[in-house]
């Protein structure tokens, strides 16, 4: 028998439980990194700076770029206390900036994210 999207064990390794993404910042750290994907490659460092600092202080603000172009690759971190990071990432996730949807999520570390399929 299957179980509903969100109960199975591969959920809970990821840290989704039941009722959607479950346990922001669960190793109880003081700053968080949030990703930010999606981004135009207009966008500027100091637009998502300013996006985010309306939510409280942003510690870092990274926009990884490509190694040949040098362009912004369309996506950012962001670094926050965290508390500020958990308001942030819930009013920013879905938020519009230079004309492109946001999807922001707690960063994971190197190599540990889940690849979609």
């Amino acid at each position: 028998e299957s179980k509903p999207r969100g109960e199975g064990p591969a959920d809970r390794s990821r840290g989704v439980g039941p009722g959607g993404a479950g346990g922001f910042n669960p190793t109880g750290r003081e700053e968080v990194k949030l990703y930010v994907g999606n981004l135009s490659f207009e966008t500027t460092e100091e637009s998502v700076r300013g996006l985010f600092e309306q939510y409280g202080q942003v510690t870092d603000c990274f926009l990884p770029t490509d190694r040949d172009s040098g362009r912004v690759r369309g996506f950012a971190f962001v670094t926050m206390p965290a508390k500020e990071a958990e308001t942030a990432c819930s009013k920013t996730n879905g938020a519009e900036l230079d004309g492109r949807t946001l999807r922001v999520n707690e960063a994971q570390p190197k190599g540990a994210g889940g690849g979609g399929g």
